[in-house]
């Protein structure tokens, strides 16, 4: 039971840690709201337009396919690092982990979702 008190311990600073900066910020910020403070920033540049613009869904994706690569190269780090220590089964087993996210990579290229354009 005592190493599950650090993981309840562990659950209750994560999240006195974000809710403390959140109720810090209102607490301690500034409160004096003008239509110049409300105004979109753009670099310095006066806005032109409206602030709210649509992006196509395809960056999203594309930041999605990037994301799984990303921790696909997590988990296989520490595979790749034992790997003279692991049995056959592990590597078959990354092996398949691998190729299922090959798979993925040649559907989203072929439907065009790693095109930038």
């Amino acid at each position: 039971m005592n190493e599950w008190l650090y993981v309840l311990l562990f659950m209750v600073v994560g999240a006195i840690i974000p809710i403390g900066a959140i109720a810090a910020g209102f607490i301690f910020g500034p409160k004096k709201p003008n239509p110049v403070k409300r105004e979109t920033y753009e670099c310095g540049i006066e806005p032109v337009g409206e602030a709210w613009v649509q992006f196509k869904a395809q960056y999203y994706i594309f930041a999605l396919v990037f994301l799984v690569f990303d921790v696909e190269a997590v988990f296989l780090f520490p595979w790749a690092v034992k790997l003279g220590a692991l049995g056959i089964y592990a590597v078959v087993e990354g092996i398949i982990f691998v190729s299922i996210l090959v798979v993925g990579l040649i559907y989203a290229w072929r439907k065009g979702m790693l095109e930038w354009v």
